[in-house]
């Protein structure tokens, strides 16, 4: 699958939507330079092409309960196609998992966890070992978020 081609108005429209997607289209479509039906045109082509994949509210965990942030290293037993299967099958019992990466090198996994405290992740912890056969699993707890965002870099001046 190819990727779409985006020129710098639809950059400038990404750029400022990843930063506040409740922007209301007049003032978004003035920040990126254009009247208000081109630009939600291009938003709905950019919904349409998949390339905006979403609309969320970004929420501080702590304040929600949430304040403890662990990563989780994990290696694989082996690394054959019905434990990747069992892997994937296993990811949504935990909805304290937030993140998944599949990593080259020494670990296999990263998993972003967010939890209330210590005995939730302890818990978490005991279950996910129970769950799926592993080699090890490290976990690495977070003292404090120093950049934390959803924007990704595009090359385009930001305000």
């Amino acid at each position: 699958m190819s990727k779409p081609a985006l020129d710098r108005i639809d950059r400038k429209i990404l750029s400022q939507l990843m930063r506040d997607t409740t922007l209301p289209v007049a003032q978004l479509a003035e920040r990126v330079g254009l009247s208000q039906t081109p630009c939600w045109k291009r938003i709905q082509k950019l919904e349409a092409a998949g390339i905006i994949t979403g609309r969320v509210a970004q929420v501080d965990p702590a304040m929600i309960g949430l304040g403890l942030t662990v990563f989780v290293e994990i290696e694989a037993p082996d690394h054959t196609p019905e434990w990747r299967a069992e892997f994937r099958k296993m990811i949504p019992r935990f909805p304290s998992i937030v993140e998944v990466h599949r990593l080259a090198g020494d670990v296999d996994y990263l998993l972003k966890v967010v939890v209330s405290g210590m005995d939730a992740f302890d818990e978490f912890y005991l279950q996910l070992t129970r769950a799926l056969s592993c080699r090890n699993v490290t976990s690495k707890f977070s003292m404090e978020p120093i950049m934390v965002t959803t924007a990704w870099p595009l090359d385009v001046e930001t305000p």
